[in-house]
């Protein structure tokens, strides 16, 4: 069976680029916005206003994720249709698109919602639980994603 390599490519670059997009959210920009004090002089940014700019920064993130899980789901629907069936990249699959929308979906809108509320919401043990558990299925993300790539990788490598 001919593969289309254009399409491997592409479904490749989409797993890369948004590994990329969630380390360099998760490792790089929140820092930086949470702690402006150290970089920034006379200019101080308190939790609630800097959760404001990254909360606006994982809502339009959130379109891209979205577009991810609905790119993942219809490469991997594919390759099982055609006969690729690989249990790790299936399982990590999975894994990435329930993630994903569980970030998109469940965790950013509770967020920006309880945002909304003021500073004394963003202070309660609900957010907190919230907050808590959606860097959590961040990680997850990351790693189901990296585990995807090296898998897809590997397996175009054999074929």
């Amino acid at each position: 069976m001919k593969r289309n390599i254009f399409l491997d490519f592409s479904y490749l670059l989409v797993i890369a680029a948004s590994f990329g997009g969630v380390l360099a959210l998760g490792a790089i920009v929140a820092p930086v916005v949470f702690h402006t004090d150290t970089m920034l002089v006379g200019i101080f940014l308190d939790n609630y206003n800097a959760g404001i700019i990254m909360g606006e920064i994982f809502r339009r993130f959130s379109y891209w994720i979205y577009f991810l899980a609905a790119y993942v789901f219809v490469y991997e629907a594919l390759m099982y249709k055609q006969g690729q069936r690989d249990n790790i990249a299936l399982i990590s699959c999975f894994l990435t698109i329930a993630t994903a929308l569980m970030f998109s979906a469940v965790y950013s809108p509770k967020i920006l919602a309880m945002q909304a509320l003021g500073t004394e919401a963003t202070q309660s043990d609900t957010f907190q639980n919230i907050h808590i558990a959606s860097e959590i299925d961040f990680k997850i993300l990351a790693v189901s994603l990296l585990v995807l790539f090296i898998r897809r990788l590997m397996l175009l490598r054999i074929s």
